[in-house]
């Protein structure tokens, strides 16, 4: 007992503040380049206001100065966001001041740079930017038991439960819509651990004061994010994810028309229904780590650009070199501020889409890149076959897409058909089916019955007679109600076929000639997606077992089947201008091969080509008898 005393005191000794100003030193050192400091300390100090003698960031300068759309309403989240994330690796001292120091531990955190320094902590901020989202509430504490409905129902309409008194929280006056639960005394579990946290402060040699802290800390599977903050920070997201390091975020958000927020939202809250919110007030830890690692890899991506805002100052003259470096003098020290730069007037950029198609606009781009990498999406993407443009015929497909040597991206939109077929056309495609053995998806927001799927297809087109094609790289994905990805599996390849009897995804190719006694129904495999030949239906199909191509849903245990009538049907290409140009040097070769074909060339002696053709019979007078032979 006693030797266990003088552990706490000997951690006690050390200050947290103490050690969080020197684990900001060594951010400062070794994830910046003396320029990238200059920058920073400039940005902060000539936008920093002063109360004796701290310089410090409000919610209405952070949020001008990254330009967060007041029409989105996510400022005060991200300025949460950033309190939280200041008193890395302290939970406890949440929400903090955001000094220089702070804000700097927000920038590596928020662009991803702390690796340079916490290389025993893994390279995932999925939990910290969990914590720094999430909310605590007694009521929600038993992740085991369904809370009550009167509990989530108040939750919903940021209601008190009789008898319960409101808790004013440190932070409650930036994030107004919800309250938050002061923490409990709860002994942390392992899995609660902060792996960027403990890899700070061993570092630091500093793990007993954080252990110390975190008993002051939440469990993190008692706390949840609210489903109207999460909505807020999605269109965000949505937002900045094609933001490149240096381009300011006001270009999109003068962009935000009515239109296009609805579409924000109609995305958002497809997004919002793989996490199961009509179970729930808020999203939990386990959801979190389970969906976004499975189908929103990237999701965050577009916080890195956002924040590397702040080591760009306009005020500093790049073309001149400081010849004293930044390092030599304390975060605090002031600088002197260069003559303002002119500005030169920016040409205007590409535009991320060639054009928009009936499926992918800009909301639905940002979406595919939250699973799909940014870099091969925007101003990478080439329409090569439009339904509405270029009709729904399997030859428009083949003579616009076949010649694509590069991967490719294919969604469908359409209206799910009623249980019962209607008119013979619904009775003709259900009777090419084997019998429906599940139910239809949830609808999810959806009340017009309306679905988008889609693949990603990472091998050039081509024609399936035996074999299917495709690679473990390749996907199966549902867009709207609900957002999913489903993987490709190594053990089964059949990931996808181009027959005339339509296209699949994730089926075998189907038999030449059925064998006797064998159904002639489509063979569906166990998650899939098939297109009807007439491109008119398709049905997806998800069984639960796997055992297909793709693995089955990570999120949703149930088995379930949509037919559809197709609306609209769109293939994109991954690619530049070099792609393009092999796709038309492939066309004028084929077109040349056609033309050599439907010439006849004739030899130099016409009478004898024609005589040796009129024997052959191929013309001539075909009715005359031919001579004996004997």
């Amino acid at each position: 007992m006693g030797q266990q005393h003088s552990e706490e005191q000997g951690a006690r000794s050390v200050s947290s503040e103490q050690l969080s100003h020197e684990l900001a030193l060594r951010f400062a050192r070794k994830c910046f380049t003396p320029l990238e400091i200059t920058h920073f300390k400039d940005v902060f100090r000539s936008l920093a206001d002063e109360q004796d003698g701290i310089h410090y960031w409000k919610e209405e300068t952070l949020c001008r100065f990254l330009v967060i759309p007041d029409a989105l309403g996510p400022g005060p989240l991200v300025y949460q966001m950033a309190t939280y994330l200041g008193a890395f690796p302290f939970p406890s001292l949440a929400p903090s001041i955001l000094t220089i120091e702070a804000m700097l531990k927000v920038v590596v955190i928020m662009t991803e740079r702390y690796g340079r320094v916490l290389k025993n902590g893994k390279a995932n901020r999925n939990k910290l930017l969990f914590r720094s989202l999430a909310v605590f509430d007694r009521r929600m504490s038993s992740v085991h038991e369904k809370p009550p409905q009167e509990a989530l129902d108040a939750l919903q309409e940021g209601k008190r439960e009789p008898g319960e008194k409101a808790v004013t929280s440190p932070i409650q006056s930036h994030a107004p819509r919800f309250s938050i639960d002061q923490p409990i005394n709860d002994d942390e579990e392992d899995e609660d651990d902060d792996e960027l946290a403990l890899a700070a402060l061993d570092s630091l040699d500093a793990i007993e004061v954080f252990k110390l802290d975190q008993r002051a800390d939440t469990k993190i599977h008692h706390s949840q994010i609210p489903v109207d903050n999460f909505r807020r920070l999605l269109m965000l997201l949505l937002i900045i994810a094609p933001l490149d390091a240096q381009e300011s975020l006001s270009g999109h958000a003068q962009r935000l028309t009515a239109a296009r927020v609805e579409g924000l939202r109609r995305v958002a809250d497809s997004i919002l229904w793989s996490f199961t919110p009509e179970q729930n007030p808020g999203i939990f830890y386990q959801s979190f780590n389970t969906i976004i690692p499975a189908s929103l890899p990237y999701m965050f991506d577009g916080l890195n650009p956002l924040f590397e805002h702040f080591l760009f100052s306009k005020n500093i003259d790049l073309s001149k070199r400081r010849k004293q470096s930044s390092f030599s003098t304390p975060l605090s020290s002031p600088i002197k501020p260069s003559p303002t730069v002119p500005q030169v007037p920016d040409t205007p950029p590409e535009p991320l889409l060639p054009r928009e198609g009936e499926i992918l606009d800009l909301n639905v781009l940002s979406q595919l890149s939250f699973f799909l990498k940014g870099s091969s999406l925007f101003r990478r993407l080439r329409p090569l076959y439009m339904g509405g443009d270029a009709g729904f015929s399997m030859g428009s497909i083949e003579q616009k897409v076949f010649n694509w040597r590069a991967p490719s991206l294919l969604l469908v939109s359409g209206t799910r058909l009623p249980s019962e077929p209607d008119g013979a056309r619904e009775r003709a495609f259900a009777d090419t089916l084997p019998p429906k053995r599940f139910p239809s998806g949830v609808p999810g927001n959806s009340t017009s019955g309306r679905v988008v799927f889609g693949a990603y297809l990472d091998v050039p087109w081509k024609h399936t007679y035996k074999e299917a094609i495709g690679g473990p790289d390749a996907l199966l994905f549902q867009l709207e109600p609900i957002h999913e990805v489903f993987r490709a599996s190594t053990i089964n390849t059949e990931y996808a076929t181009f027959t005339k009897h339509g296209i699949s995804f994730g089926s075998p190719p189907p038999r030449a000639r059925p064998m006797s006694g064998l159904s002639q129904h489509a063979t569906m495999g166990a998650v899939s997606l098939l297109l009807d030949a007439s491109l008119e239906f398709g049905v997806f199909n998800h069984d639960s077992n796997g055992g297909g191509s793709f693995h089955p849903s990570q999120i949703r245990k149930n088995d379930w089947q949509d037919r559809f009538e197709i609306e609209s049907l769109e293939v994109w290409g991954c690619g530049g201008d070099e792609e393009a140009e092999k796709q038309r040097a492939a066309w004028a070769f084929e077109d040349r091969e056609a033309a050599a074909r439907k010439t006849l060339r004739m030899g130099k002696d016409v009478e004898a080509d024609r005589a040796l053709l009129e024997m052959a019979g191929l013309i001539g007078n075909h009715n005359a008898s031919g001579g004996s032979m004997g």
